[in-house]
């Protein structure tokens, strides 16, 4: 039985946890995930309390699955309708869906024109494979045909608003908005309300959507150009970001290591942050005009990048209010860094990092997992962001087999990611210390595997969730967020479970979902939640 003084010290957690939350968007969906990486802050932490333990293996029924075709790496929860039903929406390669908020069934389907229908009988027959053999040659030739399911991939990033207005980024420089038949009803099907080209000389595919605490669609695209588009699609502002230039010959794929390759984060002073593929970037709105004039507080500052491809993750805003105000990214070096900016003014006094780092830079510190055998670790993911703890996860396979060439990792750790021979280990946390003002190491935990998955940190119980994997299963993995301690694990299945890529969510009501190859889970099952 938990004690008064506990429950007193539990509530004191809570309410210090829930100052460093960013604002809520007005003109988002009121929910905990109306846009990839759950706000426009981008943090991928949330304030509802998820599962607790003890550790179990999922029984098929605490278990939701439904098929939904390839690349639905996330989803969005829409706020109350009128008639009071939320649902989730979603998107990949070949459609649309909306699904049930309570039963987690299909409502509808929008498929995209010219694109093949991939149906559940082909990813039940894929699934069988990976299940008879996830490891070796042929395996990898499998998980290659699968892969190419992701090819024409073009509407990864998605915004859902207030007026449960669905909006799509293209890579075809086209933003495309859909909603309901009947607004007043969330069982209605999916219709197109309009779609905004970009003018003529914005270039690139779009690679992330944000919306200002104002109410316009920010999209940013692959060579640099960063476009706000009005709720109603009849007006736009338009820039270019500083060292731009080329950007369209920077690129080693149609989408893959561009000049830019994540999405935008936004404060709600109309500062965007961006990370191009060698600086950081402070573009700032003013309601009416983009500017990237240091007169008006924008700034642009290198980072290092003898990776030469830049970083892999998307901008996670720090501290809010009074607290040091930061933007943390991963950086370009072949062992990547965590590296905290100063948002706003540097502070007064401040000497720098110094070995010649721009003076922006806050805080810097190397990426080990505690494993001296490290030598290069890179990731594609977001630093996910809570309070002023900042949190990266290993995607670097264990081993690599010789004949598999080195863009073949993704393949390692998305397709095949459970099997031991290619499972990656650790999770590390750092932690700004506003006192010191530096940033420095918290804790690894070297146990835990996270193959691929987006981790999602509760604050209010203080957890991180992510979706790992054990004797080639894939499991939920709760970790103690002060300490670094494993905190109890489900075991949730084979390899219809796969998370390849795809962020960890909690919804409304604390249960945990994400995207497989495939499709959609939610684990019903939620322990003793915790509070």
């Amino acid at each position: 039985m938990k004690t008064p003084g506990f429950l007193a010290l539990s509530l004191f957690a809570l309410c210090v946890n829930a100052a460093n939350m960013p604002p809520r968007n007005p003109y988002l969906a009121d929910s905990s995930y109306s846009m990839d990486h759950a706000d426009p802050a981008q943090q991928d932490a949330v304030m509802q309390a998820g599962p607790s333990g003890p550790s179990t293996t999922l029984a098929p029924g605490q278990i939701d699955y439904v098929h939904v075709g390839p690349g639905h790496f996330g989803t969005t929860i829409s706020g109350k309708y009128v008639d009071g039903k939320r649902v989730y929406w979603g998107n990949g390669v070949d459609r649309i869906v909306k699904i049930d908020y309570d039963t987690f069934e299909i409502i509808d389907e929008y498929f995209f024109p010219g694109t093949t229908v991939y149906t559940q009988e082909e990813a039940d027959e894929a699934i069988a494979g990976f299940d008879e053999s996830n490891v070796g040659f042929y395996a990898m030739f499998r998980a290659f045909l699968q892969m190419l399911n992701l090819r024409d991939l073009a509407n990864l990033y998605t915004v859902l608003d207030r007026d449960h207005a669905y909006y799509i980024g293209s890579r075809d420089g086209v933003i495309r908005v859909f909603g309901d038949a009947d607004p007043a009803d969330s069982r209605s099907a999916i219709v197109k309300r309009g779609e905004y080209a970009f003018p003529q000389e914005v270039t690139g595919p779009v690679m992330g959507l944000n919306m200002t605490y104002d109410g316009w669609l920010v999209a940013l695209t692959e060579h640099g150009y960063l476009v706000l588009v009005s709720r109603d699609l009849k007006q736009h502002r338009l820039t270019r970001l500083h060292h731009s230039e080329g950007a369209e010959d920077k690129a080693t794929g149609p989408t893959g290591r561009g000049w830019i390759r994540n999405g935008p984060a936004l404060d709600n002073d109309g500062g965007i942050y961006i990370v191009s593929q060698a600086h950081m970037h402070k573009v700032v709105w003013d309601g009416d005009n983009l500017s990237t004039d240091p007169d008006d507080g924008a700034w642009t500052s290198a980072y290092p990048n003898d990776w030469s491809h830049g970083s892999g993750a998307t901008p996670a805003l720090m501290g809010f209010g009074e607290e040091d105000r930061l933007v943390v990214i991963t950086d370009g070096q072949p062992q990547m860094d965590v590296l905290a900016f100063w948002r706003d003014d540097i502070p007064t006094g401040w000497e720098g990092m110094g070995d010649n780092l721009d003076p922006r830079i806050a805080g810097m510190q190397l990426v080990t997992m505690d494993n001296p055998d490290i030598k290069e670790i890179q990731s594609e993911q977001s630093v996910v962001v809570a309070g002023y703890n900042a949190l990266v996860v290993n995607n670097q396979p264990r081993n690599i087999p010789w004949y598999a060439p080195a863009r073949a990792q993704g393949i390692l750790i998305g397709l095949l990611g459970s099997n031991p021979r290619y499972q990656p280990y650790g999770v590390q946390n750092f932690r700004w210390n506003p006192g010191k003002r530096q940033l420095e190491p918290a804790w690894v935990n070297r146990k835990v595997s996270s193959p691929s998955s987006v981790p999602i940190i509760s604050v209010s119980s203080n957890t991180v969730y992510l979706i790992g994997a054990r004797d080639n299963s894939f499991t939920l993995e709760a970790i103690d967020m002060a300490s670094g301690e494993e905190r109890f694990h489900y075991v949730i299945g084979g390899q219809r479970y796969n998370v390849m890529f795809a962020g960890t969510m909690i919804d409304e009501h604390g249960r945990i979902h994400y995207g497989t190859p495939w499709g959609r889970v939610r684990i019903k099952h939620r322990g003793q939640i915790s509070q």
